[in-house]
């Protein structure tokens, strides 16, 4: 009976996100206290509730002051020279115009952030594939490729959604992914260098000179408004100093990624926005991006501390792995990582980690195969997800280039699928997950 209600409470959370008739965190924290109620688990389930809160609690700082961090360096112009830069090296031939729109993309998308990587990048390179007469959908595919494997840094998304959903850290769980990124990337640029050479060989290479886009702000005057332009062209070398070193600390040091992301977002507020004022402003602009992000963190935290605290979780595991042939359960690492690349498309980000990834978790559990190796598994299908129709910052970078979805989807889908292969073998080739337990 437990498992039934766990399954229903499980496909009750999926269909009303994917359905629209609720968001992800109101459906977090409604479902799960609507199901245990019923399942008459009313006693407890404040303290289940906060001990899932609590779990979660470091990872929730963590992205919130991440986004804030990195919205700072946008403000700040810390990306604009990069990006003047492919512009000036890029006109005339497509081949390097792709090669610098993948290298663009893929420094940007370091934020974690898809929608303010599409504006930044857009903005630059659109006007120049344009004027060049290049395929958009080029430029679409690139992009995206390169958003979805920066996208598994810790503040990204989906590898805090695996860490909370899973219990890992999520610090620990980026580090040891970072040979199949790297492979990915590599994959990103070949993708490039490919549809450059494509567009290269139906165009040629052309003397004339694509003059720097008109979306690419003047670091010297003001915003479009008429109000004192963000930028700080001045500071531009300590900001790169302190994302580089925030990065260092990052991989090799051994500060705690909450107060590594806090101390760092105080410093470049500080010292690029003195004024109080200013301050505010630059917070604010933020606000809303870093509060839904951290506040789907924290609902979750309610979903999972139910599922665990009501045993639910230990329920559904039961059923799934009596389901599974015992020939196929020590293949189960391998077996999550194919499901994730449909899964991650056809459902969103929220009913995947929070719904299904628990189950197969704690499925494999039962054949030896340990959380960790289930969350990098999980992970494989996150080359593809953008993809989905559900993802919302995709409908704006279709509808800014003016390219359709279904055209776009078409003309990237072999590429993505491309991804998720070369992580997946990058990850068996060096045991991050088993293919058999």
């Amino acid at each position: 009976m437990l498992s039934i209600f766990a399954f229903g409470m499980v496909a009750t959370f999926m269909t009303l996100i994917m359905t629209k008739r609720m968001s992800a965190m109101i459906a977090l924290i409604i479902v799960p206290t609507v199901f245990a109620l019923i399942a008459g688990f009313s006693v407890g389930l404040g303290e289940m509730m906060l001990t899932g809160i609590r779990d979660i609690a470091p990872t929730g700082v963590m992205l919130l002051f991440a986004i804030l961090y990195f919205g700072i360096m946008i403000d700040a112009g810390l990306f604009d020279p990069l990006t003047r830069k492919v512009v000036e090296l890029a006109h005339g031939d497509p081949l390097r115009i792709t090669m610098g729109s993948a290298i663009l993309g893929l420094i940007v998308a370091l934020d974690g952030d898809g929608t303010t990587t599409y504006m930044i990048t857009l903005s630059a390179l659109l006007p120049l594939y344009r004027h060049m007469k290049m395929d958009v959908r080029v430029l679409t595919c690139i992009l995206i490729m390169a958003v979805a494997a920066m996208n598994l840094v810790p503040w990204g998304g989906p590898t805090a959604r695996a860490a909370i959903a899973l219990g890992v850290d999520p610090r620990a769980l980026f580090l040891s992914l970072i040979p199949p990124v790297l492979t990915t990337v590599c994959w990103v640029l070949f993708a490039a260098w490919m549809l450059g050479r494509a567009e290269r060989k139906r165009l040629g290479i052309t003397e004339r000179v694509a003059m720097p886009p008109p979306g690419l702000l003047d670091l010297s005057t003001p915003d479009s408004d008429g109000t004192p332009s963000t930028r700080r062209p001045r500071l531009y070398w300590f900001n790169a100093a302190l994302t580089a070193a925030l990065m260092g600390v990052l991989l090799f040091g051994d500060v705690p990624l909450q107060v590594l992301f806090m101390v760092a977002f105080a410093i470049a507020v500080m010292v690029n926005y003195p004024q109080v004022d200013m301050q505010r402003e630059r917070i604010a602009a933020h606000a809303s991006n870093a509060l839904a992000t951290a506040g789907l963190v924290f609902a979750a935290g309610i979903f999972t501390g139910v599922l665990s605290g009501t045993m639910m979780v230990d329920a559904m595991a039961n059923t799934v792995t009596g389901v599974i042939p015992d020939a196929l359960g020590p293949y189960m690492a391998p077996i999550t990582a194919l499901v994730s690349i449909p899964f991650t498309v056809l459902i969103s980000n929220d009913a995947f980690y929070f719904g299904m990834l628990p189950v197969l978790a704690h499925s494999a559990e039962n054949y030896g195969i340990t959380a960790m190796e289930v969350a990098r598994a999980s992970l494989v299908g996150q080359q593809i997800h953008l993809l989905s129709p559900l993802v919302a910052s995709t409908y704006l970078l279709v509808a800014t280039a003016g390219v359709e979805l279904g055209d776009h989807q078409r003309f990237t889908m072999k590429w993505a699928l491309g991804a998720c292969a070369v992580f997946m073998i990058t990850c068996l080739v060096l045991g991050l997950f088993p293919w058999h337990a």
